[in-house]
C-alpha cells in the first residue's frame, strides 16, 4: 500500500536523486534526460510547489509500507494547454512493483477531490509509459513527431 506524503524542506534530495538518476528519467530523454535540482534551487522550489501552491499546484511523495520514498506525483495548471498536466515518476529502484499505477490512481483521485475536471499529460512517443495511462482511462487528443497528449475525464 502507498500513502501520499506532503515533503519537508529537508526531504528534497530525495526528489534531486531521482531527477539526477539517468535510469529514473531515461523516459524523458526527448527533453534532456537527467535534471538538475541543486540545493540552490529548493527554496523557490519548495515555495512555489508547496507554500504557495494557489490551488494550481499539487505535489506529494509517494512512501511504501515502510515508509520509504518511493516516487511522486503531481499536477500543474499549463495556460497553454488550458488544462492540469499529470506527473508520476517512479524511482528506478522501485519500478516493476505495479507503484506507478498506484500513484497515478492517487493522482486522479485527489485531482478529482480538489475540483479538477480532467487530467493531460504529454509523453515522449516512445515512452513505454503511454500504456500504463491508456490502461488508466486516459485517451489520446493529440500527437506529434515528439509526444503524444493524453486526457482522462475525472
Amino acid at each position: 500500500m502507498l500513502s501520499l506524503y506532503i515533503p519537508e524542506y529537508k526531504d528534497l534530495w530525495f526528489r534531486q536523486q531521482m531527477l539526477n538518476d539517468e535510469e529514473t528519467m531515461s523516459y524523458n530523454h526527448a527533453w534532456g534526460g537527467t535534471v538538475s535540482f541543486d540545493e540552490e534551487r529548493w527554496k523557490d522550489w519548495y515555495e512555489y510547489w508547496i507554500i504557495d501552491h494557489e490551488d494550481r499546484r499539487y505535489y506529494r511523495y509517494l512512501k511504501d509500507e515502510k515508509d520509504q520514498f518511493i516516487g511522486e506525483i503531481a499536477y500543474h495548471y499549463d495556460e497553454e494547454l488550458d488544462g492540469y498536466i499529470a506527473d508520476a515518476i517512479i524511482y528506478f529502484k522501485h519500478r516493476g512493483k505495479g507503484y506507478g499505477s498506484i500513484g497515478l490512481d492517487l493522482l486522479c483521485q485527489v485531482a478529482k477531490q480538489n475540483g479538477i475536471k480532467e487530467l493531460y499529460d504529454d509523453i515522449a512517443i516512445d515512452n513505454p509509459a503511454i500504456e500504463m495511462f491508456k490502461r488508466h482511462g486516459f485517451i489520446e487528443v493529440g500527437r506529434t513527431d515528439e509526444k503524444i497528449i493524453l486526457k482522462k475525464n475525472l
